[in-house]
């Protein structure tokens, strides 16, 4: 057994780089992945769970407490495996590690001799008796799945029952009926197919030459309110429907006019070789405003709204009592395929596409009428749980968008033929809990959310991102064909995914709905308490898990994990103690979720967390929220619930192309703390002695994550861990006066000695004179651009021959998503590369930038976002009105002669173009014929590199030299900032293209 004394692995080293490896390219797995069984979001890779629970049951060989039974017995597992094996204590500690990382890559995860030594070393450091693993927000499963993989017991709870059934097929299922569930699942899965193709047939008919379709393209449409038209405009984001390497199809429209009647759109089918001129249609729809094609009119997002909320924001055709289209969803294009070709075709719609609607919309009336006339009795066939508009889920997200266009109740995100297609399987599919995730992933892709990849030409299901955008145009596919979300598909993902986990996982864990701030173990039952908590304000779990939740309990009416044990009236999942930030949610006491409920409910549940640890037990936090309130938040929590940190790893998880990395600093990175319950008689520290480590301990961390390839915000918020770990180590830190330190001025101090030790490193150790005021310092807004760039540099985890190979279907679903439609956005917008506010105010204020100074002059805030100007949106600013059009005719107009002497009129005064400089309060124009041109000193060493810059681009290679070589000889400045912007600019971009090329005009 580890001596509690003994420090385990995951306090001393991990293989960061080769686990982050690893975890990045799992999101390109899909075959046997055990993802593929449901979705859940933010769910952890496999990767970096498995590696990070073997660092925290391991012990560290170099520590003097190691047991030396246990240094003996992994020299013998670790023997035949294809590590380093030195003879010393280091030379064992990186042999470990170096298994950690191999065992993290998905090939090896089933490998006998890789996943027997794993449990053999657990077994080692642990004795005969299993060690607990203990995850209370477990969601996914990735976490106690992996435990099991390692020999494990393994203990998984949430708070949500769409989780809680992911986890008991995933933990209790697979593993106790092994092998065999997947080939019954097969067995099953063939006659599921069989008789929903009895079923469905006449919903979906085959055309008369013998074509299948399968898939229906659809539109919601509004009525023109300008005068003399009322034309019915489609709303679509795009008419063209493939776009693949060797051709392109979609629509081209024309405006029939008869008299006396409104104009008609219609459609035909364009295609052509890529290359070839064809016409296709124009969107009709863009930031939430429609366009008429047939008088060119824009209707306003608010009456695209009230049109859209009077059809009951229903995707559904409207039908006259004999079965013709009145309104509603248009059919816009069938796409077929005949059974021996695998080639798609797309064709007009027909009246016997909208007869099959109508069919399918008489059968799906009389199931509810027959529900109605039995007394209701049950849950109706049509999900009729309420959205409730009045409280939108967090952070306004979630399924809130869909609720400000008049969907009221879940079924209203179905068109009534998907719904009847999913009231059919649930009767077919039966009432256990496997063959019910088949139904689950159809309803991800059968709705009206999802949309047509027009690469692939395939359906994308729904959730890309962590919510429901509105959606105009979506496609129906036939779900027995073999798409994606398809019933085949989804019984041959299923049975992979059994298969894989069967094989790996030698034991049964235990799975309990149960609430994570009142944890159903008993005191000192766990060895290793691992979780993902939820992300404050990131993610609406419970509101994005009742898509699902709504249909899974009408096919398992009688599984008791499909309910709200908390609250029998609610309909939907439970609510009331979900831990998250909501402002417009409340628990059961009615106290509203805002940051100190979650701050309470977290420090509770870590509590809760530390009762159940054994005395010698240790845990690991993972979190990857990108706000400093979220971050606070659950640090707060943490100390508050009685843990040291005491390790801080952070593990590249995520793409750094998906959504909502695209110029943001959102994180690439999950960190993952490793914590030790702090001692009762834990003693107070001293501020004094805390700040003067605090440097060193920061400054030595960020060296050795940007060896490891961490960039950015990630590493901002890595850094944050070590940190903690010389505060959380006392029972509180007090001043000389005996004033206790809170969390919140100690994290402030945190984030300047992160900005002042990024800056040291991005503009030189002159920069350290910052520190007493000294001179030779570059001005605050080159400091601010500085950090603001270092922050968004993106960790690069992904070996690039990796992102070559083959995408999973969820990256082209969020490569695929455009921008959100519900609202409009400005005209006109700006490029540049954004980061919140609070993350930039945090870095801001204790290095003495004042941010209104340099708003609308190198920075914008709108919304709690502050964004960086690009080099273009300087233009109008350096060079006045005629900057707004290319710099290049500024220039022409205005002959440069020494464009230097303007900037620095010191030199020498002669005509050239104005220079101006405009600030928040006033503008500042630099003329030199004004008579005080020479006390004019507002003009900044980052305002010369951007003139430079647009000088570049301008052509102007006179003038920049001339610029460049006046520089030289003024100051080092210049040059020290282009060359640190050069490197801070992702690739790529504009900004780096010019100041790349400015640099090579410097004289040698």
């Amino acid at each position: 057994m580890i001596p509690k004394e003994c420090k385990r692995l995951a306090e001393v080293d991990f293989p960061i780089a080769v686990v982050s490896k690893h975890a990045a390219r799992e999101k390109s797995i899909r075959h046997g992945h055990p993802s593929t069984l449901h979705l859940w979001w933010a769910r952890r890779p496999l990767a970096s769970c498995r590696a990070m629970l073997l660092a925290l049951l391991l012990p560290d060989p170099a520590d003097p407490h190691c047991p030396k039974y246990f240094k003996k017995e992994a020299r013998k597992i670790l023997a035949p495996l294809p590590v380093t094996l030195e003879p010393d204590d280091e030379g064992l500690r990186k042999a470990l590690l170096e298994f950690i990382g191999d065992f993290a890559n998905w090939d090896l995860s089933c490998n006998p001799m890789y996943a027997e030594a794993g449990r053999t070393l657990v077994k080692a450091a642990h004795g005969e008796e299993p060690p607990l693993v203990v995850d209370p927000f477990a969601g996914g499963g990735s976490i106690p799945l992996e435990a099991l993989r390692l020999g494990c017991e393994a203990f998984a709870s949430d708070l949500n029952p769409v989780a809680c059934l992911i986890l008991k097929v995933l933990l209790e299922d697979i593993p106790r009926h092994g092998p065999e569930l997947a080939e019954e699942l097969r067995r099953v899965g063939g006659e599921i197919k069989k008789q929903a193709e009895k079923e469905l047939a006449e919903f979906y008919p085959k055309d008369p030459d013998g074509a299948a379709p399968i898939a229906y393209l659809w539109a919601r449409t509004v009525k023109c309110e300008s005068p003399n038209c009322g034309a019915e405009i489609p709303l679509a984001r795009s008419f063209l429907f493939c776009q693949s390497s060797g051709w392109q199809c979609g629509l081209r429209h024309t405006v029939i006019r008869k008299h006396g009647k409104r104009p008609e759109i219609e459609f035909e089918i364009a295609a052509s070789a890529r290359g070839q001129h064809q016409e296709i249609a124009q969107r009709t729809i863009k930031d939430g405003r429609a366009t008429c094609p047939a008088c060119g009119a824009v209707l306003s997002s608010e009456r695209v709204r009230e049109q859209i909320t009077e059809q009951g924001g229903r995707p559904d055709v409207i039908f006259d009592t004999n079965g013709n289209r009145i309104g509603g969803a248009r059919l816009l294009a069938v796409v077929t395929m005949c059974n021996n070709s695998r080639e798609r075709k797309y064709r007009q719609p027909t009246t016997q596409d909208y007869q099959a609607v109508w069919k399918a919309h008489q059968r799906m009336n009389l199931l509810v009428h027959q529900w109605e006339k039995a007394g209701k009795k049950g849950p109706c066939p049509l999900p009729d749980e309420p959205i409730d508009p009045q409280r939108p889920s967090a952070n306004a997200r979630g399924l809130s968008a869909v609720t400000r266009y008049g969907a009221r109740v879940f079924g209203d995100l179905f068109s009534l033929r998907q719904a009847l297609v999913h009231t059919l399987l649930g009767v077919i599919v039966g009432k256990s809990g496997l063959p019910s995730l088949v139904l689950g992933k159809t309803i991800r892709h059968c709705n009206a959310f999802a949309f047509w990849h027009k690469g692939s030409q395939t359906v994308a299901g729904a959730f890309g991102r962590h919510a429901l955008p509105m959606s105009w145009d979506f496609p129906e596919f036939y779900p027995l064909y073999e798409f994606a979300g398809g019933v085949g598909n989804a019984i041959d993902e299923l049975v992979g995914a059994v298969s894989q986990i069967a094989s790996g996982i030698p034991k049964m864990g235990q799975t309990q709905l149960a609430d994570a701030t009142n944890h159903p173990l008993p005191n000192d039952s766990a060895t290793v308490w691992f979780t993902d908590p939820p992300y404050y304000d990131a993610i609406p779990y419970s509101d994005l898990s009742d898509f699902f939740f709504v249909w899974l309990k009408r096919m398992m009416a009688r599984d008791p994990l499909l309910r709200d044990p908390y609250e029998a009236s609610n309909p939907l999942t439970p609510k009331a103690a979900e831990v998250i930030q909501s402002q417009k949610d409340r628990d059961p006491t009615g106290r509203v979720k805002d940051r100190q409920y979650y701050e309470d409910a977290m420090a509770q549940a870590f509590s809760e967390g530390r009762r159940v640890l054994k005395e010698d037990g240790i845990a690991s936090v993972v979190f990857a929220h990108k706000t400093t309130e979220g971050w606070e938040a659950l640090l707060s929590g943490i100390v508050r619930g009685g843990w040291a940190i005491t390790g801080s790893w952070p593990i590249a998880t995520e793409r750094g192309a998906r959504l909502l990395a695209r110029d943001t600093a959102a994180l690439a990175t999950s960190v993952h703390l490793v914590c030790r319950p702090r001692p009762e008689d834990a003693s107070v520290g001293d501020w004094s002695e805390v700040l003067r480590e605090l440097p060193n301990r920061v400054g030595d961390w960020m060296e050795c994550l940007q060896g490891e390839g961490i960039r950015g915000a990630d590493l901002v918020f890595a850094c944050i861990g070590p940190a903690l770990e010389i505060f959380s180590r006392y029972s509180k830190v007090e001043t000389a006066e005996g004033r206790e330190v809170k969390l919140a001025e100690y994290l402030e101090k945190v984030w300047e000695v992160v900005g002042r030790t990024a800056l040291e490193q991005i503009l030189g150790t002159e920069e350290a004179r910052a520190r007493n005021g000294m001179a030779g310092v570059l001005e605050e807004d080159a400091r601010l651009t500085a950090l603001f760039l270092w922050t968004l540099q993106a960790t690069n985890a992904e070996d690039k021959n990796e992102k070559s190979k083959g995408k999973s279907q969820d990256v082209e679903e969020e490569e695929e998503l455009d921008e959100d439609d519900e609202e409009p956005t400005p005209k006109g917008k700006a490029k540049g590369y954004s980061l919140v506010f609070d993350v930039v105010r945090r870095f801001a204020q204790p290095l003495g930038i004042d941010l209104p100074k340099w708003e609308n002059r190198i920075i914008k805030t709108e919304k709690g976002v502050i964004r960086l100007l690009g080099i273009a949106d300087r233009s109008k600013q350096l060079f006045g009105e005629e900057g707004a059009r290319a710099s290049a005719d500024i220039i022409e107009k205005q002959p440069m002669k020494n464009l230097q002497r303007v900037l620095f009129p010191e030199l020498e005064k002669e005509q050239a173009p104005k220079l101006r400089v405009r600030g928040q309060r006033k503008g500042v124009v630099l003329d030199p014929a004004a008579a005080d041109f020479q006390n004019q000193r507002n003009i900044t060493t980052l305002d010369r590199v951007h003139a430079a810059m647009l000088l570049q681009s301008g052509g102007q290679t006179n003038a920049l030299r001339a610029l460049v070589k006046a520089e030289q000889e003024r100051s080092p400045d210049f040059l020290r900032l282009a060359n640190a912007l050069s490197a801070l600019y992702p690739k790529g971009s504009e900004e780096k293209r010019l100041l790349d090329a400015m640099l090579l005009a410097v004289p040698r």
